[in-house]
């Protein structure tokens, strides 16, 4: 891939792009089983930025070094139910010879900030405390209380992070009604038109299944003929269920979805929905995501020298289902799995819906049609997960907007966790814009 001047510290630089570049430079990389980098650092940075305005911050931490922070700024009327604006510090892991870039560099080229966390999700990081910074400096203050929540380990399934928050620190989140992270908020270009834009706020999330497969079978010497070996019973049920066909099927959010596109794109009625997704562009992969249930095997294990069958053999699945459809998923799986075939659940996290209307959707939605006239604002159900599933255990409704206004073609999607992360800087400063207006209207 070809990049064109790359400037590290240019003069200029809006302060939601400065503040997105120096988290990004500070490795916070989570490689899951408690293996962590970087979190309590990046706290630090956040921790002092708001602390210059005059907002105190509590951390918290699950164990040394996975680094949750808290704030709580005052509305003008604490009978108001809150809101919450929260991001995870960490990241995925990368690796750096497959990138163009130094991935922890923080480097400028062809008008985008590259590097990890600049889509997932140190960009909204930056514009909630650029957002806070800018309305303390000018004298506001919020309608109602604003809590400002950044956590550990969302990348590991929110385990150090918001899960261990809500069951240890509830009291962090007391009168808090609604809560605005990560999920949607990016442009589509509907069409060909390609000044028919629409926001996708995020309204749902599919849960998560990780599954433990176990085959188990007779050991031996691998001269002898075998009759019952753990990895051909494993590679057989991996093979049925990487076959699982399956069926389409709509949830409240997918099926507002797919009737306003068709309204929007004025498309035919004889269209499939996957056919209906593919108008959005690049992001057409994520609509279809949540209109079935999923299941990718992702690792496999077995044998521990070249000459013996070994007794068993696992695999991980990767199951992510649609709301109100967990039982049916385990069940096929386990199904497909066969007889001679554990299938243990390693970690679950819940499906969740959202209301697609009331008054914060309203309110992003006004605030949309400020900045961008004309473009629509249009209910999303996520494939993955975030910290919002947590959050719903206290009775926070959680919606997923990082407002991103980006071109048509850009593979937003394809961004997150990907190789070359990068996102645009106008599409940052449009973000911090649109997230400041949302702060004061609600």
């Amino acid at each position: 891939m070809s990049v064109g001047e790359r400037v590290s510290d240019p003069a200029g630089l809006s302060e939601v792009v400065s503040i997105t570049r120096d988290l990004i430079r500070i490795d916070t990389s989570n490689y899951g089983g408690g293996r962590a980098v970087g979190e309590s650092r990046a706290a630090d940075l956040v921790e002092r930025l708001l602390g210059e305005v005059g907002i105190v911050c509590e951390r918290f931490e699950a164990e040394p070094g996975r680094t949750n922070l808290v704030a709580r700024w005052p509305g003008r009327d604490r009978t108001l139910p809150g809101l919450l604006l929260h991001g995870h510090l960490d990241v995925v892991p990368v690796d750096a010879a497959a990138w163009t870039v130094d991935p922890f560099g923080g480097e400028i080229a062809d008008g985008m900030l590259w590097g990890r966390g600049a889509v997932d999700m140190k960009n909204m990081v930056a514009m909630i405390v650029a957002s806070v910074r800018r309305m303390v400096t000018a004298g506001e203050q919020p309608e109602r209380d604003v809590v400002l929540a950044f956590f550990a380990d969302e990348e590991a399934g929110c385990v150090l992070g918001s899960q261990w928050m809500v069951e240890h620190h509830p009291e962090q989140f007391a009168g808090v009604r609604d809560a605005i992270s990560e999920g949607g908020g990016y442009s589509v270009t509907l069409g060909e038109r390609a000044d028919t834009r629409a926001y996708l706020l995020n309204t749902g999330e599919k849960g998560v299944l990780w599954l433990r497969l176990t085959a188990h079978g007779a050991a031996g010497h691998a001269s002898l003929a075998s009759q019952d070996s753990a990895i051909v019973k494993l590679a057989a049920a991996v093979g049925r269920i990487g076959a699982l066909d399956w069926p389409v099927s709509f949830t409240e959010t997918t099926t507002h979805l797919f009737q306003r596109l068709r309204e929007l794109t004025g498309a035919s009625s004889e269209l499939s929905p996957f056919e209906l997704a593919a108008l959005v562009g690049p992001s057409a992969s994520r609509l279809r995501a949540g209109l079935q249930n999923v299941a990718n095997v992702t690792m496999i294990s077995g044998g521990y020298k070249e000459n013996v069958i070994p007794e068993s053999a696992t695999a991980t699945v990767d199951a992510r289902f649609l709301p109100g459809q967990r039982d049916e998923v385990i069940a096929r799986i386990r199904e497909a799995a066969g007889e001679g075939v554990d299938v243990e659940v390693q970690l679950e996290l819940i499906a969740m819906e959202s209301p697609n209307d009331g008054e914060l959707v309203s309110v992003i939605e006004a605030v949309i049609e400020r900045h961008d006239p004309g473009a629509t604002v249009l209910p999303h159900l996520i494939p993955g997960g975030t910290d919002a599933k947590a959050l719903s255990r206290l009775g926070i409704t959680g919606y997923g907007f990082i407002p991103l206004r980006l071109p048509a073609d850009f593979d937003f999607p394809g961004m997150f966790h990907g190789v070359d992360e990068r996102v645009p800087l106008v599409a940052l400063d449009f973000g911090c814009a649109v997230l400041t207006d949302i702060i004061r209207s609600a």
